[in-house]
């Protein structure tokens, strides 16, 4: 390897704030994380998202040194982690419970830690006025943690972790104590800091809307186990199972049962509806494997697909329309989200405020499918 090609490697590795492979936690006989191989940038909003249980908050407690890997590495910042105590990690959690001391005001919960290091005075002010400017708290900074409010004592907690200065910032739920309309202000600041300050961040959510709007890259997990590691949009658009297509997107990805077959070389989807059979062209599908005639597939389609108003510049063979019933309408101000008889099961599909939608009667309803997910139904595995 010339200089040229040794300096590129070095500065790929740099770039590399967390290695996590081969990650494996045994709680006793239980295995809860199975062979996690994850690795982010430096500047990275890595989220961790997935169902309650599946092994996500361990995994941050892995990485904080709060949990001990039953075997794997974590490397962070170029350092092997794997056994380093918390303390020496440079990385700075904030929890759910905000953990701070009740006794203390703002400005003593953010600046302790700096104390207990034996940084000067000097030093902890400076830093102060900065987290103080940065999250504006600076009005707060004698009041005691009951005085707050629950979106004022996340920015506190915040404060503390930043005057840190750490390397990897760890977010375990941290709005999961908020109202809904704080919950939305919040995640907001969250995201305003990190495009501001450039930080790197792993943060643990069970909500996937926060996840998607939040990360640069998701971790989606069930389980125990990894199931896809990729940009938010890439996953929503080219989600690789059954699993994933409908855990993330809000309303879900609709899944539809069916067949491939063939007609004169072009490859199609066919399915039943009311003891009809529909029949999709799929042959502008890019398939990562072979799909044969006969097989059992499942199609993924996005509820924005099914709407009230025919596509526009979409070819015909792509477009159906049917009459389907409303049986659920769930209005949202800019959108409907209607839920509509399909065979034995329902679809859903979104629809404008201006389209009249009324519970039991019939709706013409356009499905395009140019844009869909094919999954194998046997390994429920992205064809």
């Amino acid at each position: 390897m010339n200089n040229t090609q040794q300096n590129e490697t070095n500065e790929m590795a740099d770039n590399k704030i967390l290695v996590i492979k081969n990650l494996d936690k045994n709680f006793g006989s239980t295995q809860v994380l199975k062979n996690i191989d994850i690795t982010i940038d430096e500047g990275d909003f890595l989220v961790l998202v997935g169902p309650s249980g599946c092994g996500k908050s361990t995994l941050l407690n892995c990485i904080a040194g709060l949990e001990e890997i039953t075997s794997g590495e974590i490397i962070i910042d170029n350092l092997d982690m794997t056994s380093v105590a918390p303390k020496d990690r440079n990385i700075a959690m904030v929890f759910q419970s905000y953990a701070l001391y009740p006794t203390m005001n703002v400005e003593k919960n953010i600046t302790f830690g700096m104390k207990v290091r034996g940084e000067s005075v000097q030093a902890q002010q400076a830093a102060l006025k900065n987290v103080s400017d940065v999250l504006q708290i600076g009005d707060l900074l004698k009041r005691k943690p009951a005085q707050l409010s629950g979106g004022q004592r996340q920015r506190v907690a915040m404060g503390r972790a930043l005057v840190r200065n750490p390397r990897l910032f760890l977010f375990d739920e941290p709005l999961s104590n908020l109202d809904a309309k704080l919950r939305v202000e919040m995640r907001a600041e969250i995201k305003k800091l990190h495009q501001k300050l450039q930080t790197s961040i792993v943060y643990v959510t069970h909500d996937q809307t926060e996840a998607m709007n939040l990360a640069t890259k998701l971790a989606v997990m069930k389980g125990g186990v990894l199931q896809q590691l990729g940009a938010p949009q890439e996953i929503y658009d080219k989600p690789n199972s059954i699993f994933v297509a409908g855990f993330i997107g809000s309303p879900a990805m609709n899944l539809i049962k069916g067949v491939a077959f063939k007609n004169q070389d072009e490859l199609f989807f066919r399915t039943q509806l009311n003891g009809e059979t529909i029949q999709i062209s799929i042959d502008h599908y890019e398939s990562e494997q072979k799909i044969v005639e006969g097989q059992d597939i499942t199609l993924g389609i996005r509820p924005e697909y099914i709407t009230g108003m025919k596509p526009v510049d979409i070819e015909e063979k792509m477009i159906i329309s049917v009459m389907l019933n409303p049986v659920l309408i769930e209005t949202n101000g800019f959108d409907k989200h209607v839920n509509l008889e399909f065979g034995d099961g329902e679809i859903g599909g979104r629809f404008t405020p201006q389209e009249q939608i009324i519970y039991g009667q019939p709706v013409l309803t356009y499905m395009d499918f140019s844009n869909i997910s094919l999954f194998d139904s046997q390994t429920e595995k992205r064809l």
